[in-house]
């Protein structure tokens, strides 16, 4: 297909907040910024409550894991509405359901309910919403703002995720610590509002699929990504880069072990990514990347990596954190360029699909990751682990750099150039 030339492309790219001169997206930008704090909130208070009544960290772990396998075992249904029906539609009913559910986990504790059994229920129940919110929303973005704007709006969803998930667990803290009631109730409407913000976005222009549900149709976003080495290459490059560099779970073993801080120097080696994180969306936001982007997310992961051995071999608190606070910011870069391009090359009819497929691989690298840095560390060491973990991630950028030109060569965030 023919596409704009180089410099036309480069010129289009605006910074700053030009995503925001479009009223649909700043209600959308606000709504998925509550939503996102009502649930880090949900997080919080529902992990404390659980331990409360149960004293055993394997509920812990499922706590994580209900929210998690509705999106898996929904795979094929969860995109394919996304791209059959109004995507702002359903973002709406999704929170509508969220915040039935925060309704519900108000009411458990209210009413002193001493079983952890309805909590399950009602954490199932929110992640099958979250499961149909996921993909809607994500392909939401590119029907709010133009082409030239869309990596822009990226950068900015990308500054309310971060900053929602670094203050929404604080909160959500802080306010469990009044009461269960407060913890809950703040979130429910919280997530009301947000339900409310996307009932006003006016209706985009959306390019709805019209064939009949079949197994073509259902499958038709894996066979896509598979088909799309750019897509592929970057949903695999994320998936294979955190899967071995990621080394979060192994932050209570460096803070009581190696670094010999205690709670509070964990509290900072948790906060350090996400600020890197912030302050580099917040960069972009502002000072777009204009030209490479294939070659900046290559070299970002490839530091994500390095980064992540330096943390492996610290031993000095500062050093670690600031390690972290590289990891943190390499790691920005790389997904505000992945999404964009995922956004970009995916046609509209089936971005909801693609999208779909796209939060299983990120779910997976994140949950994969952890239990393979913990597997890891138990069988050859806690430092062992971050450092040949980091190690391949740098590898993975090297391999995939070569496996994907088509990736490599990619270099505008405004045109499929």
């Amino acid at each position: 297909m023919t596409t704009p030339s180089s410099s036309e492309g480069s010129t289009k790219i605006r910074g700053g907040a030009s995503a925001f001169r479009h009223r649909g997206y700043l209600l959308y930008w606000l709504s998925r910024f509550l939503a996102t704090f009502s649930t880090q909130i949900v997080s919080v208070a529902v992990g404390w409550q659980v331990y409360d009544l149960t004293r055993d960290p394997f509920d812990l772990g499922l706590v994580g894991l209900v929210q998690f396998l509705p999106a898996l075992l929904l795979v094929l249904v969860t995109g394919a509405t996304a791209d059959r029906f109004n995507r702002r539609l359903i973002m709406g009913l999704c929170q509508g359901v969220e915040a039935i559910c925060c309704l519900a986990l108000f009411l458990l504790v209210w009413t002193q309910h001493g079983s952890v059994t309805p909590i399950f229920a009602v954490l199932i129940l929110f992640g099958i919403a979250r499961a149909f919110l996921g993909p809607a929303q994500s392909s939401l973005v590119p029907n709010l703002v133009p082409p030239e704007d869309l990596s822009n709006a990226i950068a900015w969803n990308s500054s309310a995720w971060q900053v929602a998930t670094i203050v929404g667990p604080v909160a959500g803290g802080l306010l469990y610590g009044l009461n269960a009631e407060t913890a809950y109730g703040t979130a429910l409407v919280l997530m009301c509002a947000a339900a409310f913000l996307v009932v006003l976005v006016p209706k985009p222009p959306q390019k709805t699929s019209t064939q009949a549900t079949s197994l073509e149709t259902l499958f038709a976003g894996f066979r896509y990504v598979w088909s799309e080495k750019v897509v592929l290459g970057a949903i695999s490059l994320d998936l294979f880069a955190v899967l071995l560099g990621g080394a979060t779970a192994l932050l209570p073993v460096y803070a009581r072990d190696i670094l010999e801080t205690g709670p509070w120097g964990l509290g900072l080696l948790r906060a350090a990514p996400g600020i890197g994180a912030i302050a580099v969306a917040l960069w972009l936001a502002r000072h777009p990347i204009r030209n490479h982007a294939g070659l900046i997310m290559f070299a970002s992961v490839a530091g994500f990596g390095l980064a992540t051995i330096v943390f492996g071999f610290s031993t000095v608190v500062w050093v670690s954190i600031v390690a972290l606070l590289f990891m943190g910011a390499f790691d920005m870069v790389s997904v505000y360029v992945r999404e964009t391009l995922l956004q970009l090359w995916t046609p509209d009819v089936v971005r909801g699909r693609v999208n779909a497929v796209n939060m299983v691989f990120v779910g997976a690298s994140n949950e994969l990751g952890e239990f393979r840095a913990g597997v890891s560390a138990a069988l050859i060491g806690t430092v062992p682990a971050v450092v040949i973990g980091g190690a391949g991630t740098v590898l993975v950028a090297l391999l995939w750099s070569k496996w994907f030109p088509q990736l490599r060569q990619a270099r505008h965030l405004d045109t499929r150039s």
